[in-house]
């Protein structure tokens, strides 16, 4: 049901991209509530981003979900920013975050819906 994307501009080794995909996806259950297997995590380098006046490392996500709890938007900011941040170096100040609260029946998987 959880969907986090990654959009980067920092160059970052395949060992690191691992290790960030694999923490994201325990942060995303862990703040989410939900379950690891059902979170799906991707993350697209793009070294043509701009923010702020410069090209310096930036990471733009986005989380989407069923039932994102709008009341923790501010939590969830807080848990994905110190994640991406560590993981990346990217300062929490060049990292933005869209979140987006799915209807079931807008959401697919298995052939069916949610």
């Amino acid at each position: 049901m959880p969907l986090l994307s990654i959009e980067t501009n920092a160059e970052l080794p395949a060992e690191r991209r691992t290790e960030l995909l694999r923490k994201a996806s325990r942060k995303v259950a862990e703040l989410l509530g939900k379950p690891e297997r059902y979170v799906l995590v991707t993350l697209r380098p793009n070294p043509h981003m701009w923010f702020a006046g410069e090209a310096a490392p930036v990471a733009y996500l986005e989380l989407k979900s069923i039932g994102l709890p709008e009341g923790k938007t501010a939590e969830l900011s807080a848990g994905l920013c110190e994640l991406v941040s560590a993981e990346t170096g990217i300062p929490s100040d060049r990292i933005y975050i869209e979140f987006a609260n799915a209807a079931r029946h807008l959401w697919g998987w298995n052939g069916g819906t949610f």
